[in-house]
C-alpha cells in the first residue's frame, strides 16, 4: 500500500469529515475505523473484502490509492454524501423529464465513478432547472419463458449530482420509466466495493444473485477485463494512461413491478 494514499486520506478525514478515526496497519489493506459513520474505509486491499478482516455487519468501502490519484474529488465527494454532509432534497420538489445522450454523459463523467455509458433511455430530475440526478435504462429485453409479453431492463447507471442528495429520487425515476416503458422487471448490479447491503433493497429491489469480482484496466473511457495475467504488459502498452483495478463484484438485483 502506499503511504501517499494512507496520508491523503487522514488528511481527508481530519478536514472534511471532521470525525474520530483509528488506523490500522494489516498486510491485506490500511483499514480507517470510523466509529461516529456507518462505514469503515479499506484502502489498498489485495483480497476480496470477505478476506480482509470483515467481521461485523458496518458496510465496508474499498478504494485503491490509484483510484484515489485520479479520481479524489469524486470520491471525497461522495465519501460527504454518505456521512451525511450533504445538501437534502426531496424528489417532489424536483421535475421529471426525458434528458438526451450529451446530457447523460457529461453528467456521469463529472459526477459518476464508474465509466459513463449512453445507455437507451435517460431520465433526469430537475430542481430550479438545474439537473440533479439521472438515471440510465437499458433497452428492454423479452423473456419469453417468463411470458409472451415479459420485458426486463436494466438500470445501468444512477447517480446524484455531487454533494446533494435527492430523497426518494431514485423511485421518482423508475416511476417515470415504468410509465412510459411498462415493465415487468428492471435489474441492476451494486458494486460490493461500496455496498455489501444495499440500499436499493428499500424500495423493492431484491438480491438475485453474486458477481465474482477480478481484475480490469481501468481508463477514463474503457474497462477492460483481464483474464490472462500475460495481457497485462500489452494492455498497458496500449492504453498507458489507466491503472489495475481489483474488482470485489457486484450484487445483482431486481425490482418486479
Amino acid at each position: 500500500m502506499k503511504d501517499e494514499g494512507i496520508s491523503r486520506m487522514v488528511e481527508f478525514i481530519e478536514s472534511e469529515l471532521q470525525c474520530r478515526f483509528t488506523l490500522e496497519r494489516r498486510e491485506q489493506a490500511a483499514v480507517f475505523r470510523l466509529p461516529d459513520l456507518p462505514f469503515d474505509l479499506y484502502l489498498d486491499a489485495t483480497a476480496p473484502w470477505e478476506a480482509t478482516g470483515v467481521t461485523d455487519r458496518r458496510n465496508s468501502i474499498f478504494l485503491f490509492s490509484e483510484q484515489l490519484d485520479r479520481d479524489f474529488p469524486k470520491i471525497g465527494r461522495r465519501l460527504k454524501v454518505l456521512a451525511g454532509h450533504a445538501q437534502r432534497l426531496y424528489a417532489r420538489q424536483t421535475v421529471l423529464a426525458r434528458i438526451d445522450k450529451r446530457q447523460a454523459m457529461e453528467f456521469q463523467q463529472e459526477h459518476h465513478l464508474q465509466v459513463a455509458l449512453p445507455g437507451k433511455y435517460r431520465y433526469g430530475l430537475f430542481h430550479n432547472g438545474e439537473l440533479v440526478s439521472i438515471a440510465i435504462f437499458s433497452a428492454g429485453r423479452n423473456m419469453r419463458d417468463l411470458g409472451p409479453d415479459y420485458r426486463s431492463f436494466e438500470l445501468i447507471r444512477f447517480c446524484h449530482k455531487s454533494d446533494i442528495l435527492v430523497i426518494g429520487g431514485l423511485s421518482k425515476l423508475i416511476h417515470g420509466f415504468a410509465a412510459d416503458f411498462h415493465p415487468q422487471d428492471i435489474m441492476t448490479y451494486v458494486d460490493r466495493a461500496w455496498s455489501q447491503d444495499s440500499s436499493l433493497k428499500r424500495i423493492g429491489f431484491q438480491e438475485v444473485g453474486i458477481l465474482e469480482g477480478g481484475l480490469v484496466w481501468l481508463t477514463a473511457d474503457r474497462q477492460i477485463p483481464l483474464t490472462d495475467p500475460n495481457q497485462l504488459a500489452s494492455i498497458r502498452l496500449a492504453h498507458p494512461e489507466g491503472y489495475l483495478l481489483a474488482q470485489f463484484g457486484s450484487t445483482k438485483l431486481r425490482l418486479t413491478l
